[in-house]
């Protein structure tokens, strides 16, 4: 029953039962604070520059036009 709601209900309960009532609780927050936002998200301007490099490098090849 793997991918089904159903299936998602019966995975759910069998959480509940086997590690408790704050299993989800208790996975986001290990997710929460595992999370560290950086990277593009705290840096504009890098984002900008490597958009830019990989928009030039590309792969499609140089236009053509229709006849």
């Amino acid at each position: 029953m793997a991918g089904t709601k159903a299936g998602g209900k019966k995975a759910a309960m069998t959480n509940l039962i086997r590690h408790g009532r704050e299993f989800y609780q208790e996975i986001g927050r290990k997710g929460g604070k595992n999370g560290h936002t950086g990277g593009f998200a705290s840096n504009h301007e890098l984002a900008r520059i490597a958009g830019a490099k990989g928009g030039r490098i590309s792969r499609r090849g140089p236009a053509k036009e229709k006849e």
